[in-house]
């Protein structure tokens, strides 16, 4: 049950053997080498008792009302289709959730459609978007120094809800799958359901990056950054604020929830998505490529790897189909993105193609990916990069 296969030796890479997860994925754990976490969490779940998990959503959700508030819960909403899904299913079960919305850094129309159809099921929603000025130069500053444009909106899509939770005095939020469960973390993790200030710092996908570090590192006030700080823990202890993943209490499943989602007015791309293999996922933050591309860059997988791993573990992939699949479109260089060229996106955070490829290159692992005799990486005419492994054991 222990991990026995070094993640940084490239000439060591492996994958799980039952879906195509490589062993360089952050927090991944492998049982006796063979057998990622994820595939691990998953096949447990045929053990669960879910009738006796609703029984308790419902008991949790009872306990943490707050008898003077109109609403049972908060609802993390990006209007994607798993939060509209997420609240589809809060209202099926009889309860009224606020919905709370944390602005994406540069929002399609297409994403527009999806929150304001998510409006439409019925519930009050509240949108916030933190100052545009500051959150492009945080953008900027984070994709130079720890490779990720997209720092902003992770830190706010958690730090928003509990804000709003403290100030409309609402205990509860109810997000939507554990990530760590899903897509595999350490192994003491699995049957956690909270999502606290604790998960957030190590599971929430901040790369050691603070807050705090923000003001000192880019001399802003930090007054300027309250949107993007946690609640102190006076002030959370106060609201007896409490945070709960959905998808420990019911079969979480994407595809299933993008399902009902189109049912009820959720609009998909014309086509599947840069980066992926689906159609109905990312479809607000044009972005987002840039950010799943520098994933690829650091352990050698992205999205499509992501997605054709869920596909298998509920058998509607094949181990070889999804090789194929990754093979064929996973780690492209991301060029455009919901009809958006690279250098538009940039643009954004005043940062030139020229630029971007130097930061690429400063973030991308060596030693997963084919060099020259000089040290230098091997890209083909449109930029893509070659993995040394491949292939799949």
């Amino acid at each position: 049950m222990n991990l026995s296969i070094d993640k940084n030796n490239s000439e060591n890479l492996r994958y799980c053997k039952k879906c195509v997860m490589p062993i360089t994925k952050p927090d991944l754990e492998f049982y006796d080498g063979k057998i990622c976490s994820a595939c691990h969490f998953f096949e447990k779940r045929k053990e669960i008792d879910w009738k006796k998990r609703e029984e308790r959503f419902h008991e949790i959700l009872k306990k943490n009302k707050n008898p003077s508030s109109p609403y049972d819960c908060i609802v993390p909403c990006s209007g994607g289709k798993d939060s509209t899904y997420q609240t589809i299913k809060i209202l099926e079960l009889g309860y009224k959730p606020l919905c709370v919305n944390a602005s994406t850094d540069k929002l399609s129309d297409l994403g527009r459609y999806n929150i304001e159809n998510l409006k439409k099921l019925g519930v009050d929603f509240i949108e916030v978007s933190t100052n545009p000025n500051i959150r492009r130069r945080i953008n900027k500053f984070t994709l130079e120094t720890v490779g990720d444009i997209s720092w902003a909106e992770h830190i706010t899509i958690f730090t928003i809800p509990v804000r709003i939770a403290i100030q409309f005095k609402i205990p509860l939020i109810v997000w939507g799958e554990n990530p760590q469960n899903e897509n595999g973390g350490p192994l003491y993790k699995e049957d956690n359901h909270i999502l606290d200030r604790s998960w957030l710092e190590e599971f929430g996908g901040l790369l050691g990056l603070r807050s705090t570090d923000i003001t000192d590192l880019m001399s802003i006030d930090i007054k300027e950054l309250y949107l993007y700080t946690y609640p102190s823990n006076e002030e959370i202890k106060n609201n007896k604020s409490t945070g709960i993943f959905l998808g420990h209490f019911f079969p979480w499943d994407g595809e299933e929830n993008a399902k009902i989602a189109i049912k009820n007015g959720f609009k998909v791309y014309h086509k599947n998505i840069e980066g992926s293999i689906v159609n109905y996922e990312n479809l607000d933050n044009a972005q987002m490529r840039i950010h799943d591309y520098f994933k690829f860059l650091k352990f050698g997988y992205d999205r499509v790897t992501d997605w054709c791993c869920w596909k298998i573990r509920r058998d509607r992939l094949t181990r070889d189909e999804a090789k194929e699949l990754v093979i064929k479109y996973g780690g492209k260089y991301p060029i455009n993105y919901l009809g958006f060229e690279l250098s538009e996106i940039l643009n954004e955070i005043d940062c030139s193609l020229d630029e971007f490829n130097l930061i690429c290159d400063k973030f991308t692992n060596k030693k997963l990916f084919k060099c020259n005799n000089k040290g230098e990486l091997i890209k083909d005419e449109n930029q893509n990069l070659i993995l040394n492994n491949s292939k799949f054991d």
